[in-house]
């Protein structure tokens, strides 16, 4: 059972591979093993959070590029970039695209355990956001036109009766507009909607 969350190693090198699976996967990690950077960034969008350990020279899709295209994905990630013995210069590039930290190899087993543990604590509450942002995104969007007035209106205070007058609809509609709202919102209660909507930006400081 995975107790300290995922891994995601990418390294051309397969005894590399071999080796960090060990280590990762004794140390309480659920870890996964990619050959390649592309295959990685296929896989991205159905991987659970976790840290990514991903060497910075490999063919095809070094690590440099694949940095740059995590960032403009905007993925939550943590990247831990390990580099070969003088590679400092590509070190600090690698830093300035949003890498949390580097390692020089040969580097030591239980030094990569805290830096991974690092990161993903750091880095998991962040995620967790933004995934919680994406899944209330995602009920707005849910919404015909009709309930989201309903739901603007709602959270702004107007009755039932107001905002039947408001639409020129009978009352009894407006329940079940209000019904839906709720029901797609995944909301309880009023309070919870106006949390759920403040979420979502929809309503403005």
């Amino acid at each position: 059972m995975t107790t300290k969350g995922h891994v995601y190693v990418i390294d051309d090198d397969e005894a590399m591979r071999d080796s960090l699976n060990f280590l990762l996967d004794s140390s309480g990690f659920g870890v996964t093993l990619f050959d390649n950077a592309l295959s990685f960034l296929d896989a991205l969008p159905g991987l659970a959070f976790g840290c990514v350990v991903s060497d910075i020279r490999m063919p095809g899709l070094d690590g440099i590029e694949l940095l740059k295209r995590t960032k403009a994905q905007n993925s939550p990630f943590p990247i831990l970039i390990m580099t070969g013995h003088g590679d400092v210069p590509l070190a600090v590039e690698a830093m300035k695209l949003g890498a949390v930290d580097f390692l020089e190899k040969p580097f030591e087993d239980d030094r990569l355990v805290t830096m991974i543990e690092a990161a993903i604590r750091q880095a998991e509450p962040v995620a967790k956001n933004e995934a919680v942002a994406h899944d209330i995104a995602a009920r707005v969007t849910s919404l015909s036109p009709r309930e989201r007035q309903v739901m603007v209106a709602l959270i702004a205070g107007l009755s039932n009766k107001l905002i039947a007058r408001e639409y020129d609809i009978s009352p009894r509609t407006i329940e079940v507009y209000r019904a839906n709202v709720m029901t797609k919102m995944q909301a309880n209660s009023l309070s919870e909607l106006v949390r759920l909507a403040m979420r979502a930006g929809l309503i403005k400081d």
